[in-house]
């Protein structure tokens, strides 16, 4: 196991850069520790299997199922076998509140819940290679294809079996209408909060930016998101400060200052709270390896 590849969280920029849809089709690398980042991430296994410890329950996975979850909780893939391929995204989640899934499988998602299929085929491999080598291209035109015929992929789910981990009954996607214009709000305030998460904001910021009430944009965004307004700010400095602290020699203090948080109390707080250790626990953890 010493001698096995693994995955460090500040090795690539999925907890830094919030904003930046990020695919991938290669080999997984175990993670000694789990990790959190603010985008939904798609997992789709080409060859081999793998297993992931969620927030709240594990799941194995193998060759031809896909799973959907949100990210921002924290997950880690702990084994995997040594012929393991997968593919899949990070959206970030202004793009995944244009997908056209049912109502209570997002709230599921945003929640804590794993969504897993295993109605897929060839074209998914071919697909996802594409995808991958259209988002990594250069091209701005072709990565935005990418990512709209992903969105169009995922959504294809609700007409195939389908189960949601921990246990709800297996079925086709019921749930109540999908809200275009809640939508676009959600959108608008999550575009808001990615590019200015590092400063000083509050509510009445996020709202001015979808042009909507502040108690309104609160009430939205935590029935959509099951977050509060507050909570996703830190999700966001916390996933950021995650990647900072496995830089050699970081100091907790500048972590939190360059994260966003205004004291150190605040972001030991917070740290804890969602990663189930302090800061310098978590970056010691890392030194280590």
């Amino acid at each position: 196991m010493s001698e096995r590849p693994f995955y460090q969280p500040g090795a690539s920029s999925v907890e830094g850069l919030p904003l930046a849809l990020q695919m991938f089709h290669n080999h997984p690398l175990v993670m000694l520790k789990p990790h959190w980042h603010a985008q939904v991430e798609v997992n789709f296994i080409v060859r081999g299997s793998v297993h992931y410890r969620m927030a709240e329950h594990e799941i194995a996975l193998s060759a031809g199922e896909m799973c959907l979850f949100w990210g921002g909780l924290p997950h880690q893939m702990d084994d995997l076998s040594g012929d393991a391929i997968y593919a899949g995204a990070h959206l970030p989640l202004v793009h995944f509140f244009r997908l056209h899934l049912p109502a209570d499988v997002r709230h599921r998602l945003m929640t804590g819940a794993t969504l897993v299929t295993n109605a897929t085929d060839q074209s998914d491999d071919d697909n996802f290679k594409r995808w991958n080598d259209y988002a990594r291209s250069g091209d701005p035109a072709k990565a935005e294809h990418a990512v709209n015929e992903l969105l169009l992929r995922l959504e294809r789910v609700r007409f195939d079996p389908y189960r949601l981990v921990p246990g709800t009954a297996s079925g086709h996607g019921a749930g109540s209408a999908f809200d275009q214009q809640s939508s676009r709000n959600v959108g608008r305030m999550c575009d808001f909060i990615a590019e200015n998460f590092l400063y000083d904001i509050d509510c009445v910021n996020i709202a001015s930016a979808a042009d909507i009430h502040p108690k309104y944009a609160m009430s939205l965004f935590k029935k959509s998101t099951g977050m509060t307004l507050n909570e996703y700010v830190n999700l966001l400095r916390l996933s950021y400060a995650q990647a900072l602290l496995m830089h050699e020699g970081a100091n907790v203090l500048k972590v939190a200052m360059d994260s966003g948080f205004g004291s150190l109390s605040a972001f030991n707080k917070s740290f804890r709270k969602l990663a189930g250790m302090s800061p310098s626990d978590f970056r010691r953890a890392g030194a280590a390896r």
